[in-house]
Order: structure tokens, then sequence, then C-alpha cells
């Protein structure tokens, strides 16, 4: 399947985007539900831009946009307005199955909830994702056990999820996500389901892939968290707030 767009063939461009240019830039993305006496607007004109390398978290209270802007940066939901740029290309008017390969060739995802399949070993559900990225089947294993040992479970191969702790299926689900080599690392609340221990453990997880290049951009409602990131953007009301705070100024804004 080949993807076309104005501008580029995507199978086949080489990545336009220059070593600091955005791998994720928004301009005037909004997001409506509904319409007239029903219409709730969850997005308002956002711009942000994310740069390659950067290890950065969206912070805002509930309700205030952050989920919804996670969605439309990781594909899995289309702004009612605004350009969405992904390394370099803008997928504003792509569709459902443009928007699907776009996220197994260039997204990894990381929820709070794992979503491993319980019938699969660890080894399985990392490998699943280069099934429908096209992989070959000789490079799965050892790419999947690659992943797997870089998050330090390569001890943990055939275990099933429920033979792992929740730090264990956290750590699965990292391997999952970095398995295809995307451009752009996505965690949606990934320690809410941790203690506080197995928390800094899958942290410094990140912060590992972040320090070898891995671009990495998290949700979380805790401060503690964000802190360990390098910046962090604030939402409220369906607007950036805040797009440049720092663990050190981060407290003055929580009071």
């Amino acid at each position: 399947m080949r993807i076309d767009s104005p501008a580029l063939d995507y199978d086949i461009a080489p990545n336009l985007s220059l070593e600091n240019a955005p791998i994720v830039r928004l301009e005037g993305i909004s997001k409506v539900y509904g319409s007239l006496n029903t219409e709730v607007r969850a997005l308002a004109g956002v711009d942000l831009s994310i740069n390659k390398g950067e290890y950065c978290s969206i912070m805002g209270a509930s309700g205030s946009g952050k989920s919804t802007m996670m969605n439309i940066i990781g594909c899995l939901d289309k702004a009612t307005s605004g350009h969405y740029y992904l390394d370099g290309v803008d997928i504003s008017s792509f569709n459902n199955n443009e928007l699907a390969k776009i996220r197994n060739q260039k997204l990894g995802f990381v929820f709070q909830q794992f979503h491993l399949l319980p019938e699969m070993s660890a080894l399985e559900n990392v490998m699943l994702p280069m099934v429908y990225a096209g992989v070959p089947l000789a490079q799965r294993r050892d790419r999947a056990v690659a992943a797997l040992t870089r998050v330090g479970l390569d001890n943990r191969l055939n275990n099933k999820p429920n033979q792992l702790s929740g730090g264990q299926q956290q750590r699965v689900a990292i391997a999952r996500a970095i398995v295809n080599r995307p451009v752009l690392l996505l965690a949606d609340e990934p320690t809410g389901a941790l203690d506080s221990v197995t928390t800094q453990e899958v942290l410094a997880i990140f912060k590992e892939l972040n320090d070898s290049g891995i671009t990495v951009l998290m949700v979380t409602h805790e401060p503690e968290v964000a802190k360990q990131t390098k910046r962090i953007v604030w939402f409220k009301d369906g607007k950036v707030l805040h797009q440049n705070l720092t663990p050190n100024t981060l407290p003055s804004l929580l009071g």
C-alpha cells in the first residue's frame, strides 16, 4: 500500500526534516465535539512543536485538553481544523487507513493499562507490531529479543502477562513500543498503575531511551513524574498555557 500526499510519496521519499526540525509541529489545532448548543471545544487553536530528541511532558487538570492533544498527535483522532506536521509531513488530511500506517511506522505507544494480549508471551507481544509493519519473519525474533533485553527482560521472554508484575508488563509494553524504531514515543500516564518504586524503574528506562536519542512525549498528572522530563507543557481550557516549563519552574506554578 502506498500513501500519497500532495507533497511526497510517504513510502519512498527520504526524511526531509532537518536535524533540529520539529518531529511534531501543530498549527492552529482545534477539536470540537457536538454542534450548536451541545458544542464542546476540547482544543482551541493550539500551536506546539516538539523537536527531535526532546523529553517532554504534558500536564493539566482533567478536561484541559491534554488527552485529546495526545490522541491527535498519536493519529488516534483527527483535528477539526488546523495542520499537523509529523516528521516533516503534513498529515492533516490523511484518511483513517493512512493514519493507521503512520501509527505503525512512525509512532510507539505506552499506555497506563499496558494493553498486552494475555494469550501471548512477552516475546510474541513485542513481535506483533512487526507483523503489521511487514518486517521479515527472520528479523522479528531478533529485534524483539533486543528490545526486551534493552528493558531488562531478557530472562522473561516466554512469560505471559499474568506471570509478570505490573512493572514488568509495562516494560514489555515499552519494548513493544520501540521495536519498530519509531520517530516518536508517546506515553499516556505510563506510571499511573504502578507503585512508587516501580515508577522510578520505568522512568529510568524512559530516560535511557531519551538519552539514546529517542524523542519522548508523555502525558501525566503527577508532578513528580513530569519533573523528571526536560520540558513541561501545561494545558488549560483547551489551550497551551505554558510551553516551556522546566522541573525547576513547575513547583511555583503548582503553588
